[in-house]
């Protein structure tokens, strides 16, 4: 619990990253609210076994789940409330909520009335006869109806409590968020965003609670993400089968494992595994040493000699891209398109820096320059650019190291041996110290000016891969 897990945040945080810098690229102003919720069952139950205080303890998860979140290059919030430090807010509402008329108190305790909203449901296409007690809800026989949820809990010993006009007691789970955000947003906002598993009953009491405070609140769009999956299933605590980030980055870059997310669509589930944060790690490789060899091409040519213009086909290409890009993203933010877009100016950057003809390209360096900007626009608003290029190669490849076992000075000396190798025509034990370094995924490239290495996607799941696909 010290670090997000991969399925319950990385996704969501990501997708709601993603639509804040959209936002911003395309000129808005954005109020991002990203709420902890430090008091709940599963904080008290963990901090009376850890001996701990219930709030310290989610302070210090809420630090980890920050440095998870700096790791893959979120963006963060304009406010990031705690639910501690707005009780008074939330005991408002619920106030509120009892005076229109849609909430009933028992013991101590303060419930809302479904019945009392017909509109129960309109999230989640839900009936309220299919909310059986025991499914996600409460059971309590003194409820006037099993689909009732607690607004307000009456202190129970070993919890934390508040003191309210019902008794002490601690607010329940939904009315914290309604709370929140209508504190830092209003009662109307654009945007609410979460996880499929929130649909319901999460953003279902929320809608609820909220028009039931005010008549007039309203969210425009509720965006939903997709569950990560293993071999199909769902991931989650409870089937013990998740990983959290913290591990997950343990053996593969962050901006590998936010590339890997976000080349799904944020709809759809995606299956987690090992052959796709991988191939992920091999795609982002390749981008940045793209666009680290195109830097170091440029450094060397005096800018104030450049010229205005670039070829007809650059322009068609960069024009193409953008408009690919700005399209898909608009368009329920699909990603995997602009990722997949990426392909050609990167082709044609790798054509202008190795190829006999790509060389001898008229106006070669102004298009190299065009190109990787437009290139660099689209990473900063994926959340994929890095501070350096250099840099995040070398971490690319401590990682390949890391997964393959080896240090740098061992891949050096086996380059080394297969130089040898080769120079005393042992063609086939030159050839084997090849594939057993491919093997483990550290790829060796030839050229005129000797062997360098670079991390690849290992020979086994490549093998793997190609059966399982065909």
């Amino acid at each position: 619990m010290t670090s997000a897990t991969l399925a319950t945040h990385a996704s969501t945080l990501l997708l709601t990253c993603f639509i804040g810098r959209y936002l911003k690229y395309l000129g808005y102003e954005v109020n991002y609210v990203r709420n902890f919720t430090d008091v709940d069952d599963k904080i008290i139950a963990r901090a009376n076994e850890l001996g701990e205080d219930p709030i310290s303890l989610s302070r210090r998860y809420c630090e980890e789940f920050n440095h998870d979140m700096r790791y893959l290059n979120c963006i963060p919030p304009s406010v990031e409330p705690r639910v501690s430090d707005h009780m008074l807010q939330i005991v408002d509402m619920i106030k509120q909520i009892l005076d229109n008329g849609c909430a009933y108190t028992i013991n101590g305790d303060v419930y809302f009335s479904v019945d009392k909203f017909p509109e129960y449901g309109r999230l989640s296409g839900r009936k309220l006869e299919d909310n059986r007690a025991g499914e996600r809800v409460a059971v309590n026989s003194m409820k006037k109806n099993p689909a009732d949820f607690a607004l307000w809990k009456s202190a129970k010993e070993g919890e934390p409590f508040w003191e309210s006009p019902w008794g002490r007691g601690r607010p329940g789970w939904h009315i914290e968020c309604s709370a929140m955000s209508a504190a830092y947003l209003g009662y109307s906002f654009d945007i609410h965003g979460g996880g499929m598993d929130l649909v319901f009953p999460h953003h279902e009491n929320e809608i609820a609670q909220s028009c039931a405070a005010c008549h007039q609140s309203s969210v425009s769009y509720w965006i939903h993400n997709g569950f990560v999956t293993i071999d199909s299933e769902k991931m989650s605590k409870s089937l013990g089968n998740f990983f959290t980030i913290r591990q997950v980055i343990e053996l593969y870059h962050p901006l590998a494992l936010r590339l890997f997310i976000i080349g799904t669509h944020y709809r759809s589930p995606i299956n987690y595994s090992d052959h796709q944060l991988e191939s992920a790690s091999d795609r982002i490789f390749y981008i940045y040493q793209t666009l680290h060899d195109c830097e170091c091409v440029l450094t060397q040519r005096d800018e104030t000699s450049w010229k205005d213009s670039i070829p007809l086909g650059i322009t068609s290409c960069i024009n193409k891209f953008h408009e690919e890009c700005i399209t898909s993203m608009s368009d329920d933010l699909h990603t995997p398109v602009a990722l997949a877009a990426m392909s050609e100016p990167l082709k044609i950057i790798n054509d202008l820096l190795h190829t006999r003809k790509g060389k001898k390209q008229e106006l070669r360096t102004e298009s190299l320059a065009s190109l990787g900007k437009t290139i660099k626009d689209v990473l900063t608003i994926l959340g994929l650019l890095p501070d350096s290029y250099s840099e995040a190669l070398q971490q690319l490849r401590g990682y390949a190291l890391k997964r393959a076992r080896l240090t740098e000075n061992e891949v050096e000396q086996k380059i080394e041996e297969r130089k040898g190798a080769r120079e005393n025509k042992e063609y086939e034990k030159s050839d084997a110290i090849r594939k057993d370094l491919a093997a483990v995924g550290i790829a060796l490239m030839d050229s005129p000016d000797g062997t360098i290495w670079r991390p690849a996607v290992p020979l086994a799941m490549q093998d793997h891969h190609s059966t399982t696909s065909t």
